[in-house]
């Protein structure tokens, strides 16, 4: 008993673990009676009679074509077969499940940015999934004319609207243009929608787009690292003691070097700690001032400062300043 013919069977079998390929057609075969049509799990079976669709089988399993699908057919057709001289059908098997991508960017997308004439050279890495969305549309455009058709044909064709498509959205969306990670969602989801509206022409839906990775020219990744970890210490005279830290720590420039630093650290470190105590000094001050001033204003002498203001009294019973009765 024949499973559709020879090695009909090994094909499908082969078929199932083929997760790279989107439809496969088995066509130019003479179905007989015996011939059993097998769908693997994943797997749809579309019959088609002088090349129009007759009726699609989604449920896994084995089919007897004589008691089982050519009956099935006959009712939504209104037509017999027979086996005479052997039925010449064609079937398409369609892979049903959502496929994962890697994709990648070939050459970098210069993204237009302030400064740069030529623009930003950017290059992304990511993932999508696919997947057969109307049998129709597919059948038409693709499988009418193609014996199978492959994800790494859908890859190309993504890959070649990606270019335009990356500009476009990192201009909407894009906030930070040394930093397009933070905006990689936003990014992502209006590219999907456009590559879902395009490859649906095909009968194709893009379910998901993902971007992992934003990839900058080398010297401007440097140059927004140190950037970054300039912002953090809060000031450039900060940041080059941290830097000079960073130095002794590691040993890097020799021990002249080192010992340099180390002694720059170290006037620098005296020169904070002497500016600190002058001001602890000057505060106490301060505070003795305000002190003896309102003991001589317990007392009901005229202090020599106004208490709410400062401001010396020259004997006044009046703050020349601010007015405050000093009596």
């Amino acid at each position: 008993m024949g499973l559709f013919g020879g090695q009909f069977a090994n094909v499908v079998e082969w078929q199932e673990f083929r997760d790279d390929i989107l439809f496969w057609k088995w066509s130019s075969k003479e179905i007989k009676k015996g011939s059993r049509l097998i769908i693997k799990p994943g797997q749809d079976a579309i019959f088609l009679y002088n090349g129009k669709v007759e009726g699609v089988f989604r449920d896994d399993g084995s089919y007897d074509v004589e008691s089982q699908i050519i009956p099935f057919l006959s009712t939504l057709k209104g037509f017999k077969f027979g086996f005479n001289s052997g039925l010449r059908a064609e079937v398409l098997f369609i892979n049903t499940k959502e496929v994962l991508v890697k994709w990648g960017t070939k050459n970098p997308v210069l993204i237009p940015a302030p400064g740069l004439p030529g623009g930003m050279p950017i290059r992304s890495f990511g993932t999508f999934s696919c997947k057969v969305a109307d049998y129709d549309v597919f059948i038409e455009r693709i499988a009418g004319i193609r014996q199978q058709y492959s994800v790494e044909e859908v890859k190309e064709r993504i890959t070649s609207m990606l270019d335009q498509l990356l500009m476009k959205w990192i201009a909407k969306e894009g906030r930070d243009m040394f930093n397009l990670q933070v905006s990689a969602s936003e990014i992502g989801r209006g590219i999907q929608e456009d590559l879902d509206m395009e490859m649906l022409k095909i009968g194709i839906s893009i379910t998901s787009f993902a971007i992992s990775s934003f990839n900058y020219p080398e010297e401007v990744q440097k140059m927004a690292e140190k950037a970054a970890a300039q912002s953090m210490v809060g000031d450039v005279g900060r940041f080059q003691q941290v830097a000079m830290g960073e130095a002794i720590a590691s040993g890097r420039g020799g021990g002249a070097a080192s010992d340099m630093a180390g002694i720059a650290m170290g006037l620098s470190m005296g020169q904070q700690m002497a500016a600190q105590m002058q001001q602890n000094q000057q505060a106490q001050q301060n505070q003795q001032m305000q002190a003896g001033t309102m003991q001589q204003a317990a007392g009901g002498a005229v202090p020599n400062f106004c208490p709410d203001c400062g401001t010396k009294t020259n004997g006044a019973n009046f703050c020349s300043n601010c007015g405050k009765k000093l009596v």
